[in-house]
């Protein structure tokens, strides 16, 4: 395992967490967790120090964040960031149920759970915090610690779990009727090669009490059933060449309505940012490069280059949220300055800060060709390419000075 107990790290993300727990108070209500893993591959570095496997064919290491997004899509901050690897390259010595009986801290996947606790530690009042994980958090040894807790979540289920009553839940939300149609927003998919588009969801929800896997059984202090609510939304398929989204969630919440069922799904779409904020962290801020002699080296400088990714994507979606609000939010007055000079190609500065909307534009001008109107907003890599370029045209400044 990776050293997360280095001091260094630790006051890295300390110092990170209390700045974005300030946002989050300033903002109020309420707030998403979004947890996500992304893999650092170091293959060509076979012999930096502590070299671990992050899967059976790649060395490197695995970095787990959990990022504060406003449900509306404002990336605030990290909330908590932890890195591991593994000695060898998989463990044979054990069977498929031996591996699923083990304590869940000998486990990788209790990150999930920890995560849940340190994103949710100490936080002022007057923010209510919604931790929202992938298929890989679909856990019920999450479900059980975060009702324990009193904290709320919204997976995406990967298992087609036992109800109480013995039947499968997802056959049972299957067999609900469609209870409403809602328009949404669906995220591009990289993957898929789809982009983001206008659709329509089918909506699907239903209460139910989930029972104990039986093969936890053993673990006295794991509830034997706890009551969460499933949402299915399914987009009606427009274009044939691109397969209809289709989410199966789960939340301790309640949900009374349509409404609150679609709620919980654009919430879940806003865990997206976690891959985005990992995209901006591996490709713009280039840790996968670093050259370090030590993975205890490039695990301690990942956190700083998260303050970095997070200011990408703070800026990205700012201008998207807010976009009259003025640009000394993101930018000081020698930046906008500077900004507007290399992207009108003049001398001459205007007296008054323009908003932030039209700083990402020219910002975008930076890092890439003019834009259409139909090509929608600057995406986070436009955006880390125009602020390379305008970092350069400062420190020339300087230099020149």
């Amino acid at each position: 395992m990776l050293g997360n107990e280095n001091l260094d790290q630790e006051e890295i993300l300390r110092t990170h967490r209390e700045a974005t727990v300030k946002r989050m108070a300033q903002h109020g209500g309420t707030i998403l967790a979004a947890q996500d893993t992304t893999g650092l591959n170091c293959n060509t570095q076979t012999k930096m120090e502590g070299i671990g496997y992050v899967c059976e064919q790649t060395l490197g290491a695995n970095i787990h964040s959990c990022l504060a997004v406003t449900t509306d899509g404002l990336v605030l901050g990290v909330l908590a960031q932890s890195s591991y690897n593994r000695e060898k390259p998989s463990d044979n010595a054990r069977t498929h149920d031996s591996k699923k009986v083990r304590p869940l801290e000998e486990k990788e996947s209790h990150r999930w759970v920890r995560t849940l606790g340190e994103s949710t530690e100490s936080l002022p009042e007057g923010i209510r915090v919604v931790t929202v994980c992938d298929r890989e958090g679909d856990m019920y040894e999450l479900f059980d610690e975060a009702d324990s807790a009193g904290q709320a979540f919204l997976i995406r289920i990967a298992q087609n779990r036992k109800t109480a009553e013995n039947e499968k839940i997802l056959d049972a939300i299957r067999a609900k009727p469609r209870m409403g149609r809602v328009k949404a927003v669906i995220p591009r998919n990289s993957r898929a090669g789809a982009k983001e588009r206008e659709a329509v969801l089918q909506i699907r929800h239903g209460r139910f009490d989930i029972k104990r896997p039986s093969i936890l059984n053993k673990i006295k202090h794991l509830k034997d059933a706890r009551e969460a609510t499933v949402v299915h939304a399914r987009e009606e398929q427009q274009d044939k060449s691109i397969e209809p989204a289709e989410w199966f969630l789960m939340t301790n919440e309640k949900v009374d309505d349509v409404e609150g069922a679609h709620e919980k799904a654009a919430w879940y779409m806003q865990r997206w940012k976690a891959e985005q904020f990992h995209y901006a962290l591996k490709s713009g801020c280039a840790v996968e490069k670093l050259q370090e002699r030590s993975t205890d080296k490039t695990t301690v400088l990942v956190p700083m280059y998260s303050v970095i990714a997070t200011f990408i994507m703070n800026i990205t979606y700012m201008a998207r949220i807010n976009p009259h609000f003025p640009c000394t939010v993101c930018f000081e007055e020698e930046e906008w300055k500077a900004l507007y000079c290399a992207a009108s190609k003049t001398r001459r500065p205007p007296e008054k800060p323009c908003a932030i909307a039209e700083a990402v534009t020219y910002l975008s001008w930076l890092g890439g060709p003019r834009r259409a109107p139909s090509d929608g907003p600057p995406g986070v890599k436009t955006i880390w390419i125009g602020l390379e370029k305008l970092n350069a045209l400062l420190a020339y400044k300087e230099w020149l000075a």
